[in-house]
């Protein structure tokens, strides 16, 4: 369910569900932007009670030290026995001499996304003045076990970037080489796994950060382990009826037509871009009779190269791209320049994101969750069902049915894809443009969640922490303990300027 581009600082990372199965996990999506600076000063809430050794480390984008160590835990929890997985644990310290007990707990996006390795884009000073920030790879993830499987190294070049044949092929050799049983790599285990890591920390009640496919993380600890949550936020959320990649070519297509109908309503981009949405749809006619055969330069080396594209590897991409609204301020004039058979555009978009969000995931997480909690429940027909209408068609479900076809299937707890009842005080996060998880998963969710407030965002896309309104709420909550009293909305704010030119917007 990461990922993902946000408002403000906003940069890409993984999403809950982009387009092709190959490309899912690059975009969480979610997933989940945390900005926090390690600090060495004040004290662990919890040192008293640890039991986890942990020592002074440095994660990548943190100016400071922060707390690593590693906790064991059983692969098949319920035996008890056999091969074990190395945990990564990383604590934040909190700002204050005298922390309050319970910690910020982030739950990363993906599925397939490590906790660790995310970016520190963000300033989350209010929270990280009072509470810890604890970070956990989820097993399968970052350094804990990791299921790698790089469907296309950077390295192939740009005619294998954008080739989207052969997925279920190489995602079975993936799996051949994993020391790994993928039928313990679920949520519900890796949120047993969590719990113990909790416990081990010292930390009696967490706070929940879900992002993208976290929010389902988080959801699915509440049910688990209710009495150890203190608070949860959710943004961008995934309830228990959002399966992926089901819902997501009608969930994109609903965000790339308020993109096409903002444009014809902003008097520079439609001048700039007249009769976009036509164009556009000849575009893919024009793909879908005969893929283009494009030569363009490389972004990185600026050498020549020859491809292949089809209106299926466009479409994964122009999914990808509507994430962030800074990014799809420029899809307008990158839809207008491939209509003319200027490709460079998007290319250069495409392969940008996707080398912003390599180390920090593992894709073979990704399908390890989705062959095991998604796809059995759905077939080809639903899949055509709920793609029928759309322009990103039946194509991601069909695929990810194709990929799991013969994976060792996981056993689940009874009645798992019912709603997660609780009374736990939740604020949920939507983003106003989200084309994975639009504000109607958040009110789905809220149905069965007594003490929770959702808020949409304005103007921003998958992810909200980027946005200052947020932020605020999100400390807020902390502090109270209670949405009572919260603002319901956020704003005003707007989507980003379209660019008319590569100069940038209209001043």
């Amino acid at each position: 369910m990461t990922e993902a581009p946000l408002p403000g600082a906003r940069t890409h990372i993984p999403s809950l569900a982009p387009p092709r199965v190959e490309r899912w996990v690059r975009l969480a999506l979610g997933l989940a932007l945390l900005v926090l600076a390690a600090c060495t000063r004040g004290g662990s809430s919890a040192s008293g009670g640890r039991k986890l050794a942990l020592a002074p480390c440095r994660l990548e984008g943190l100016a400071s030290q922060a707390q690593c160590g590693t906790y064991e835990v059983f692969e098949d929890r319920a035996a008890k026995s056999g091969r074990k997985i190395p945990l990564r644990v990383v604590v934040v310290p909190a700002l204050a001499a005298q922390p309050e007990p319970d910690p910020l707990v982030l739950l990363a996006g993906g599925p397939g996304q490590a906790a660790s390795r995310v970016q520190v884009l963000l300033a989350l000073e209010r929270i990280r003045r009072k509470r810890d920030i604890v970070l956990v790879d989820q097993r399968g993830t970052g350094d804990s076990n990791p299921l790698e499987c790089e469907p296309h190294p950077l390295e192939a070049g740009l005619a294998a970037r954008f080739d989207d044949t052969g997925a279920a092929e190489r995602v079975r050799r993936c799996r051949e080489g994993w020391a790994a049983d993928v039928r313990h790599y679920t949520t519900p285990i890796a949120m047993d796994d969590l719990d113990e890591v909790r416990a081990a920390l010292g930390y009696e009640k967490v706070n929940l950060w879900g992002v993208s496919y976290g929010t389902r993380a988080a959801l699915v600890y509440m049910r688990q382990h209710p009495e150890r949550v203190r608070t949860a936020i959710l943004d961008g959320v995934a309830p228990m009826s959002l399966y992926l990649p089901l819902n997501a070519p009608h969930d994109g297509q609903q965000a790339l037509e308020k993109l096409l109908a903002h444009c014809g309503k902003d008097a520079a981009c439609a001048k700039a871009y007249p009769d976009l949405r036509p164009r556009t749809e000849a575009l893919l006619a024009r793909l879908e009779a005969e893929p283009a055969r494009v030569r363009v330069p490389h972004p990185r080396t600026g050498v020549p190269e020859d491809l292949v594209l089809s209106r299926r590897a466009f479409l994964s991409e122009l999914f990808s791209l509507l994430y962030s609204p800074e990014v799809a301020s420029l899809v307008p004039l990158m839809l207008d320049r491939a209509e003319r058979g200027e490709w460079a555009p998007f290319v250069a978009l495409s392969v940008g994101l996707l080398e912003g969000q390599r180390s920090t995931v593992s894709h073979g997480l990704y399908y390890a969750v989705v062959c095991a909690e998604d796809a059995p429940s759905f077939d080809r027909a639903a899949v055509e069902r709920e793609a029928k209408g759309t322009w990103f068609g039946p194509d991601m479900g069909l695929e990810t049915l194709s990929v799991c076809e013969g994976w060792p299937r996981a056993t689940l707890p009874p009645g798992y894809r019912e709603p997660v009842v609780s009374d736990v005080p939740t604020l949920l996060l939507s983003g106003e443009l989200d084309p994975v998880t639009p504000p109607a998963w958040a009110e789905e969710a809220k149905r069965t969640l007594s003490r929770s407030l959702h808020v949409v965002v304005p103007g921003v896309g998958h992810n909200t922490v980027g946005a200052d309104c947020a932020r605020t709420l999100m400390g807020e909550l902390l502090e109270r303990g209670s949405v009572e009293g919260l603002s319901p909305s956020c704003g005003p704010l707007s989507r980003p300027p379209f660019f008319t030119s590569f100069a940038g917007p209209v001043p």
